[in-house]
């Protein structure tokens, strides 16, 4: 123990969500047998774990290198992914290992049969995500994304439209959402696709951070869920931190005695938060 006396507790229902276990659990079964493993994008928001599997074989790549790439295993992360790139993978004789999160393919699937019935479909979600990629696929590049009401603002919307949400986001916000729409006077057919491990987070670390002086938030910088859950934190208590590394933790953050809680996003591995967590101790 450390100068400073830390007393240190990690959130155990904080860490990796199913679908990202899935996902890492089968890259590394592959990566035993095979010594190395493509992957299309980061199989995780978060630069620690990816470096971690880079050093296995993982081998990162993009959109552009699957178009110029045969004969090979491609792993597809829980994100999932928009139908070209299966296309792309039946010409180049790439075999497709597919982790796509089920919550997230069954979005993909509702979304593809709304936009198959003409619906106008808009999607509350974080413009670039690769999940949120894989959804707007699945209407052509036809459905609107947005991740602020405000952006709606100027938008000539039809009468009628249809509302989803990236898995990730706050439900708090979709609901929000969903009712500015309704008193706007859209004909609004609105479906909560949020999954439920992530947004029942936010109750659990609601009780969670409250019995801490300081929390430190570990979490991926390009992370959707890390933010959101982030704020969650903060809103409850408000000394806390976001760190993406113990290189990020330091003394003068601390004070003699502080108790403090470590939580994460479920892109957040639970080996990082016990790093995290040895480190502190030795303050």
């Amino acid at each position: 123990m450390g100068e400073y006396n830390l007393q240190v507790t990690i959130d155990q229902d904080s860490g990796f969500c199913f679908g990202v276990v899935y996902a890492i659990d089968m890259a590394e079964e592959i990566l035993e047998e095979q010594g190395y493993l493509y992957c299309l994008g980061d199989i995780v928001h978060n630069d620690e774990e990816v470096e971690r599997l880079k050093a296995k074989g993982l081998r990162i790549i993009d959109h552009d290198d699957l178009k110029m790439l045969h004969n090979e295993k491609v792993l597809i992360r829980a994100h999932g992914e928009a139908p070209d790139t299966y296309r792309t993978a039946l010409e180049n004789n790439i075999m497709l290992i597919d982790a796509s999160c089920p919550v997230v393919l069954k979005l993909q699937h509702r979304i593809k049969t709304s936009h198959d019935s003409k619906e106008n479909i808009i999607i509350f979600g974080k413009h670039g995500h690769a999940e949120v990629i894989g959804l707007q696929g699945q209407t052509n590049g036809d459905a609107l994304v947005f991740q602020d009401i405000a952006e709606l603002d100027n938008v000539d919307l039809p009468k009628q439209i249809t509302l989803y949400s990236q898995t990730t986001k706050s439900t708090e916000k979709f609901y929000a959402i969903k009712d500015e729409l309704i008193n706007r006077g859209y004909e609004l057919k609105a479906n909560d696709t949020i999954c439920r491990q992530v947004s029942n987070r936010d109750k659990d670390l609601h009780t969670f951070v409250t019995k801490f002086n300081k929390i430190v938030f570990v979490s991926g910088k390009k992370s959707s869920n890390g933010k959101v859950l982030f704020e969650v934190c903060k809103k409850y208590n408000p000394d806390t931190y976001f760190v993406s590394s113990v290189d990020e933790l330091h003394p003068e953050m601390f004070a003699t005695g502080d108790t403090i809680g470590i939580a994460g996003a479920t892109s957040t591995p639970m080996w990082l938060m016990q790093d995290v967590k040895v480190a502190l101790e030795k303050f």
